[in-house]
């Protein structure tokens, strides 16, 4: 097949985020199908975006991946610059068809943004090549800035928005989504059920086989704290208001006499003031925060823990399912997790791998704490073991892209 995957955001491993287009084409690239992947030239998201030398499209092999760079400005926030940056994108998909297509016809065009626009250039270009239309949902939007955001479902803005997703629902010979629990919502946006199909978030096996560095990451600090009988649960990643980090830091006021350690790892705009309520309140035994450390050792950093916390703000737009990356690494590392979620869906619950609690609530993640604390190792290790032998079964990526592929096909 010859695919073509639109997504403002895309990423690479030279790049950086978002990495769920680029792992999903090299395995496609691996099965021996030929992948283009459209993206803007610019994201928030990556931590190096392409060099354009002034030109408006440019073109880049990655893993046997075309990467097709669309010129777009730089932005901050979510202001007019970004809605620049959109335009710009949409109208470079309109304006290279023929560049896309580089003299082949597409079997499948993926509209892949996190906002739903991209659904009438990839229309376009679909019928062009008398291909299969795919809508892959990442974020509900226009429902996401109306429930987090704030914003009138009657605002200009929201309105467009809202055409499109409907669009989407009536134009898309399949929908992928990302949010497992989301089928009925695009059923009530004109969607046929059968249409449907959950392709979630995943890992990559490989990620998980190479050697830990030796010492490992924070190994001397964290061996000393086992050393000295210390049960210790971490948290890695973003350190923002979504994340709920309060309750986490709260939590060592009741972990107070223990030997249980609450550890955050990472950085975000949340991580200086979360470090001086550590102060405050006086949990400095119990809680403590460490800076963040690269992709590669993530692996290393995991396995030095006893248990891992997951938490996230309570949002009615839950309800379709999460699908956090965070708590993928976190199966995939073996060991029991906290999931202090309100979601549609419980992959804890379901894989039988720890412990769910209500988010935002520090009394339940000591009453956690402690109770995994006082859970025999075997078991520890059971639970750990049961969620690896989920995500493998379910979201590594080698299964995720077949599925996806099936879509397609």
């Amino acid at each position: 097949m010859n695919i073509l995957l639109i997504n403002h955001y895309a990423g690479s491993v030279r790049h950086g985020m978002e990495y769920r287009p680029y792992f999903m084409a090299k395995r496609w690239v691996e099965m021996g199908h030929s992948v283009t992947i459209a993206a803007s030239s610019f994201s928030h998201l990556r931590t190096k975006n392409p060099e354009m030398g002034g030109a408006k499209t440019k073109e880049e092999q990655i893993d046997g991946i075309r990467y097709f760079w669309i010129a777009g400005n730089s932005y901050e926030g979510n202001g007019l610059g970004r809605i620049r940056n959109m335009v710009s994108f949409l109208r470079g998909l309109y304006a290279n068809a023929k560049g896309l297509e580089n003299g082949g016809k597409f079997d499948a065009v993926i509209a892949s943004s996190t906002y739903p626009l991209d659904i009438y250039p990839a229309r376009r270009l679909a019928k062009r090549s008398g291909a299969k239309l795919v809508y892959e949902v990442h974020d509900l939007w226009p429902l996401s800035p109306i429930e987090l955001g704030g914003m009138s479902p009657k605002h200009p803005y929201i309105r467009v928005m809202q055409k499109a997703e409907n669009d989407c629902c009536k134009y898309s010979d399949r929908i992928v989504s990302l949010l497992p629990c989301s089928k009925e919502h695009f059923v009530e946006h004109g969607m046929k059920p059968e249409k449907f199909i959950c392709v979630p978030n995943g890992i990559v096996k490989a990620d998980w086989e190479a050697p830990f560095h030796n010492p490992p990451v924070y190994g001397d600090k964290l061996g000393a704290y086992h050393k000295d009988g210390w049960f210790l649960i971490g948290y890695t990643g973003a350190h923002g208001v979504a994340n709920a980090l309060d309750s986490f830091v709260e939590a060592g006021e009741k972990l107070h006499g223990t030997k249980i350690k609450l550890i955050a790892v990472g950085q975000g705009p949340e991580r200086d003031r979360l470090m001086q309520k550590v102060k405050d309140l006086h949990v400095e035994e119990n809680v403590e925060f460490l800076p963040a450390v690269k992709r590669d050792q993530v692996p290393e950093l995991l396995n030095q823990f006893d248990a891992l916390y997951v938490g996230l703000q309570r949002q009615p737009l839950f309800r379709f399912g999460v699908s956090p990356n965070k708590l993928m690494d976190y199966m995939m590392a073996g060991k029991p997790v906290v999931f202090a979620i309100d979601a549609g869906n419980d992959m804890v619950a379901e894989a039988q791998c720890g412990v769910s609690i209500p988010p935002e609530d520090s009394d339940a993640i000591a009453d956690a704490a402690r109770r995994l604390a006082a859970t025999d190792p075997q078991e520890l290790r059971a639970m750990g073991e049961r969620g690896h032998a989920f995500i493998l079964q379910h979201h590594e990526y080698d299964v995720l892209a077949r599925q996806f592929l099936e879509a397609l096909q």
